[in-house]
């Protein structure tokens, strides 16, 4: 994923430059940033990843929703969850698709938003109080982060077999890998890379 800057703007010039672009942009410290860079498998483990959680939740009062809604993080910061979850009511700033209370985030990672997602975003989403999970997908190999927050702070499990369940206990279901990356073809040699690079 290729960040790239534009120019500084408030709130609703953000908005309204977002929804004009062809292209997706998140807005950090009153900055717009354009993410680029999503390969065939990262959209396929997004589809993937919103089928599942609407199955898993259908019978409950939790929504699932894409990339399209932003999430406030801050005065003047905006970010695009790949997936969210919210449970009960919406709350959403008027007139805007600023979610407020989302209870799941999810991301999807590339090599290049490796240090956004799990460092950046994730520090994004600690302050955010509604939000009790964080899930990060790579899309290289079967490995799944899950950030859980507890009375304590937060806690850091990973997954790796695709026989494992990533439980998602704010929501009360769990989430199998075997079903997130069904059909997907991971590149031997990428997930090498992967592999050396978590080494290091």
């Amino acid at each position: 994923m290729v960040i790239e800057r534009v120019r500084q703007m408030n709130v609703e010039e953000f908005l309204d430059f977002a929804e004009s672009s062809e292209y997706r942009y998140e807005y950090i410290d009153g900055e717009p940033i354009k993410m680029t860079g999503g390969r065939l498998n990262h959209f396929r483990l997004i589809n993937r990843l919103q089928f599942l959680l609407e199955s898993l939740l259908s019978e409950s009062d939790c929504e699932v929703l894409g990339s399209g809604m932003l999430v406030r993080v801050g005065e003047a910061s905006l970010v695009a969850p790949d997936v969210s979850v919210v449970c009960g009511q919406a709350q959403t700033e008027v007139d805007t698709r600023i979610l407020l209370n989302p209870i799941l985030v999810v991301e999807v990672i590339s090599p290049s938003s490796i240090d956004h997602d799990r460092v950046v975003k994730r520090d994004f989403y600690h302050s955010v109080d509604s939000i009790q999970a964080y899930l990060i997908v790579e899309q290289r190999r079967p490995l799944v982060e899950l950030y859980t927050r507890s009375e304590t702070g937060w806690r850091r499990q990973a997954f790796s077999e695709l026989d494992d369940d990533a439980p998602l206990e704010a929501l009360g279901c769990r989430i199998p890998l075997q079903d997130i990356y069904r059909n997907i073809k991971f590149d031997d040699e990428s997930a090498a890379r992967a592999s050396d690079m978590d080494g290091d």
